[in-house]
């Protein structure tokens, strides 16, 4: 898995490429930790190439959406490939998670919430 990060004004952008599985979760798990702590932290996760999420994956993404909440944070999902969609709802997540079809709509969603 590959990980980089830019910005979209004040909201950070985690682009990720590959497959996030139970040997890639706790890189990312490691890179999202210095933000968990932020109360009113927004994370936008940038995912045109992302090609797979295990449990592993998902459990970073829930556990990354529930500390920031108790904030006043959250998180939010672009550009998800089909199957990784499906996977959201299939899981029962997809109504738990901002998604959007480009980084800007995910981007307004997460500073209008």
């Amino acid at each position: 898995m590959e990980i980089t990060v830019s910005l979209i004004d004040e909201i950070p952008v985690f682009h990720l490429a590959g497959r996030l599985d139970v040997t890639t979760a706790p890189l990312l798990e490691e890179r999202l930790k210095p933000l968990l702590e932020s109360t009113g932290q927004k994370i936008l996760f940038a995912c045109s190439e992302l090609s797979y999420v295990s449990s592993a994956g998902l459990r970073v993404f829930i556990s990354t959406l529930r500390h920031l909440s108790a904030g006043g944070g959250g998180i939010a999902f672009a550009e998800l490939k089909p199957p990784v969609t499906e996977l959201f709802h299939l899981a029962g997540l997809g109504h738990l998670f901002l998604i959007e079809p480009n980084l800007e709509a995910a981007a307004a969603r997460l500073r209008s919430s």
